[in-house]
């Protein structure tokens, strides 16, 4: 009789465990599911976004979009401020969010093409000092004029300087980093070595580009869509007083 009667018991306090502990995970789940659905605020890619795009002009492929936490991907943005100055390192399609990780510095875009190249023209390369790449503060996507300065075969003490092309496309700039940190206000590092500098060109220009930086020197200066066409007049050793 006895053992019945703690047998019984002891059914009754397992049944008594068990749907304590059922009634706590359906608790746990309940609370689990309800962090999930706790809407966040992510970028999210409506439009394509070539890489190379600055920050200041991804407003307008992008949009916040409120979503479950749980859908957040890991460094996803949840707005674009403070990201100002940086460019996508890769292209980024409609429907994925944002990832910090996606915005670099222009400097370290350093990936021939990270610029699309028009329809027409190829891309080249060439090597120039930091003088002569705005104090190597180019970047993917700036447009610059191309000067050429080149001597006088029959006279070495004669040399003439022109502006050959302008608004050429920079679709890449590789350099090596800055020797040290940011000077004063208002000044920024010395750059520590040259540029490869890729431009995007039709084939005639190109031809001329590459012939220039083999018999003459390169000086890139840096324009806007907005800068007026130049005057394409040779400026020669004789004539710099004039």
């Amino acid at each position: 009789m006895k053992s019945r009667l703690f047998a019984g018991l002891a059914a009754l306090v397992l049944a008594i465990a068990g749907t304590l502990m059922l009634v706590n995970y359906v608790s746990n789940a309940d609370r689990r599911a309800q962090e999930a659905l706790d809407p966040v605020d992510v970028v999210v890619v409506d439009t394509p976004v070539p890489a190379g795009t600055r920050v200041e002009d991804l407003a307008s492929h992008v949009r916040v979009r409120s979503i479950p936490a749980a859908a957040k991907a890991d460094g996803a943005l949840t707005s674009l401020e403070g990201s100002g100055g940086q460019v996508t390192s890769v292209a980024l399609e409609p429907g994925e969010q944002v990832l910090a990780s996606r915005l670099v510095d222009p400097s370290q875009q350093t990936t021939p093409g990270a610029v699309e190249v028009p329809d027409g023209m190829q891309e080249l390369t060439i090597l120039l000092p930091p003088e002569s790449v705005v104090g190597g503060t180019l970047r993917a996507g700036d447009l610059v004029g191309l000067y050429v300065t080149q001597t006088d075969p029959a006279s070495p003490q004669q040399a003439s300087t022109q502006l050959v092309f302008d608004k050429v496309l920079v679709t890449a700039v590789q350099q090596a980093a800055p020797s040290a940190g940011s000077g004063d206000k208002g000044t920024s590092a010395v750059p520590s070595g040259s540029s490869f500098v890729t431009l995007a060109r039709n084939s005639t220009d190109s031809a001329k580009i590459i012939l220039s930086a083999r018999v003459g020197n390169i000086w890139l200066t840096k324009q806007t869509v907005k800068t007026p066409a130049s005057v394409r007049t040779a400026v020669t050793t004789s004539g710099i007083f004039q």
